[in-house]
């Protein structure tokens, strides 16, 4: 049975572990090997609390979150904007850290479309802001 999505609708919460060798594997593969994204030294030098998380990186996992919503399908997402807010201290350990990742629609267009907006939070604070996205809704509701 398909479900109906209507503005109000909660997207049900993604989590994604961020560790220093996803960092290292996303510097790889995105060619950014900015030393705040793994060096201590460097990070902290230059005033951040420690090594970060690529913003692209919280960017595509936001992302993800919307596909799996979508039920797998990146082709149902036609739009998709956001502004990086605070970053992510990515700690030298095994555990990492949790980045969160809902939704909620806001508004459904007449043409299907859904207007969601996504929010990110690491350690208790928003990283993205203005996160939003247009997802065909009848892929949000599985049809």
């Amino acid at each position: 049975m398909t479900a109906t999505v209507t503005a109000g609708t909660e997207l049900p919460t993604q989590t994604y572990t961020i560790t220093r060798t996803d960092l290292i594997k996303y510097a790889g593969a995105s060619g950014d090997f900015n030393p705040i994204h793994w060096s201590q030294r460097v990070a902290t030098g230059v005033g951040l609390p420690g090594v970060i998380a690529h913003g692209m990186l919280t960017m595509a996992l936001a992302s993800r979150a919307l596909v799996t919503w979508a039920g797998g399908d990146p082709g149902a997402i036609t739009d998709y904007s956001t502004r990086f807010a605070r970053p992510i201290a990515v700690p030298d350990d095994d555990e990492g850290t949790v980045l969160s990742v809902s939704g909620l629609v806001r508004s459904v267009a007449d043409d299907g479309s859904a207007q969601v907006e996504i929010t990110a939070v690491c350690a208790g604070e928003k990283v993205l802001a203005q996160a939003k996205a247009v997802v065909r809704a009848a892929a949000l509701a599985g049809g």
